[in-house]
């Protein structure tokens, strides 16, 4: 870049030393129907739970030491940086709150056209100001605080608690590589990806479908186990005669009891007759399944060793959706401006959207609301997480962009986006989940969701109230409401709600039996549920 990008004034250099289709039809989702060819299975081990991580930052990276960090960042890009640079210069120089606010306006479209061309450049040798730019939004290291350069100094680089939580550049790279599909919108567009990146994701779909059957046929496994348990229990108490002295101690007939025990055995047998040929049938599909993975993945051996091969067309198409994310995410009135300095956020680490934080936020509202993962396929219940997505903007609301995806509903993720620098991180990560408890809800009940279910008992609580605006709005506050207060006995919902997601959204027992005692209104709704327990109507 030479001295095209050196300011008057210094404004640039650090001065601190350290700084050098189709609509589809939904109303099979939750029915037992088969997974469609092609379609990637996600499902994972529904005993599995997010886990808090305690390691949130490692050793600082020495990103910042490089003196050319901002002339990195830009070389290559071609007459946009050219545009960023004079542009970012003006903002910065810029003496009176008008002029600043015409600059920052000129700011956010270059910001996006930059990170179109940064975003074509992705691969192992993607140098570490372009990357730090796509995943945090970081352009001259000098506009944040000496703090801030060592808080992103210390955020783990790579994924190492393995849960789909991943950063811009990390969710474009696998698009780029056909590891998922792009996030769907609503232009349908040709898929252009090389025949390297079908078989790619054609294999990662086989893959899904290897490993969700042998999770099915681990599952048939525990079920069949339980069962011979009781049977072996059944047969060792029918085996256990009495002794009888009057006869020299040898054992007498089977009492009362055992003799009852005889259809016992017989329903055992039965059962254990079906599960075996459910087992036969799952090693079946799975030697069916290892096949179909075997011939793809000698079709991408044929093909090279680089099958996934960027297609940096699909990343830059997938950018232009991130970048709607974001306006969603930060809302009409938020502040859209995408670069990280110093006077939009002051807070440190514990506020910012990392993977590590994210993830305990996630692990924390599971443990209140167990089932916000759970799908039901092939009326097997499993825990599916959607992939989240951390975008870095100002946003204080996470959003679900779609519940799963639009060609496989029954075992793909979906998507969530959470805004890497909110006021409140807990409350942009619960809105994503409550926006997700809504979507799934709603494409459940199809088009009776105003009738049935969660989304039907709230909606008609809503028109009711008279409210006013969008009822999926109002619905993800009270959900925030749900799990930041009334989890801890703060009872700020209005009753009705509280009624309803006390009982389509059931805390656990534990957090229940505590919330007996804290009111009349947990008494009352504990006091329900043991009705319906006991009339098993719940």
């Amino acid at each position: 870049m030479g001295d095209d990008f050196q300011l008057e004034d210094n404004l640039f250099i650090s001065n601190e030393g350290d700084g050098n289709a189709d609509t589809p039809d939904f109303s099979d989702l939750f029915e037992d129907e088969a997974v469609t060819d092609g379609a990637s299975s996600n499902a994972s081990d529904p005993m599995e739970t997010f886990q808090k991580v305690d390691a949130l930052t490692t050793a600082p990276k020495p990103y910042f030491k490089n003196a050319n960090y901002y002339q990195d960042l830009l070389k290559g890009e071609g007459e946009v940086s050219k545009r960023l640079h004079s542009t970012l210069a003006g903002f910065l120089k810029a003496d009176n709150a008008e002029d600043k606010s015409v600059y920052r306006n000129r700011l956010i479209p270059i910001y996006w056209e930059l990170a179109r061309g940064v975003t074509k450049r992705l691969g192992p040798t993607l140098p570490d100001p372009k990357l730090l730019f796509l995943r945090f939004g970081i352009v001259l290291p000098t506009v944040l605080e000496k703090e801030q350069r060592l808080m992103f100094a210390q955020v783990p680089r790579d994924n190492t608690i393995d849960q789909p939580i991943h950063y811009v550049d990390e969710w474009l790279s696998r698009v780029a590589q056909g590891l998922v599909n792009a996030s769907a919108t609503d232009e349908t567009k040709p898929d252009a990806r090389n025949e390297k990146s079908k078989v790619s994701r054609q294999l990662e779909s086989a893959k899904g479908k290897l490993e969700a059957q042998l999770e099915l046929i681990r599952t048939r496994n525990r079920e069949m186990s339980e069962e011979e348990a009781e049977l072996k229990e059944t047969v060792l108490a029918l085996l256990n005669r009495e002794q009888r002295y009057e006869a020299d101690n040898q054992k007498g007939p089977y009492d009362e009891a055992q003799r009852a025990s005889f259809s016992q055995i017989n329903q055992n047998l039965r059962r254990l007759s079906n599960m075996n040929r459910e087992l036969a049938r799952s090693f079946s599909d799975l030697e069916r399944y290892q096949d179909a993975f075997d011939e793809l993945k000698e079709q991408a051996e044929e093909l090279g060793e680089n099958v996934q091969a960027m297609d940096t067309g699909a990343a830059v198409e997938e950018m232009n959706t991130i970048q709607q994310m974001a306006k969603l995410a930060v809302g009409r009135q938020g502040n859209h401006f995408p670069i990280f300095t110093r006077q939009y956020f002051r807070s440190g680490l514990s506020s910012v959207a990392t993977r590590e934080n994210v993830n305990n936020v996630l692990a924390e509202v599971e443990r209140l609301d167990p089932s916000i993962f759970h799908r039901t396929f092939k009326q097997k219940t499993t825990r599916i997480v959607p992939n989240v997505i951390l975008l870095p903007c100002y946003g204080d609301q996470g959003i679900c962009w779609e519940p799963f995806e639009r060609y496989n509903r029954a075992t793909s993720r979906g998507r969530l986006a959470v805004p890497m620098y909110p006021k409140e991180l807990k409350v942009a990560v619960i809105s994503a989940l409550g926006d997700l408890r809504w979507q799934v809800a709603k494409e459940k009940a199809a088009h009776y969701w105003m009738e049935e279910g969660i989304t039907g008992w709230y909606y008609q609580w809503f028109t009711e109230q008279k409210l006013k605006g969008d009822v999926k709005d109002q619905f993800i506050q009270d959900y925030i409401l749900w799990i930041s207060k009334e989890s801890e006995g703060t009872q700020k919902l209005d009753r009705e709600v509280r009624g309803i997601f006390w009982r389509y959204m059931p805390f656990p027992q534990d957090v229940k039996d505590m919330l007996k005692n804290r009111g009349f209104v947990y008494s009352e709704l504990y006091k329900k549920d043991q009705n319906r327990a006991m009339s098993d109507g719940y």
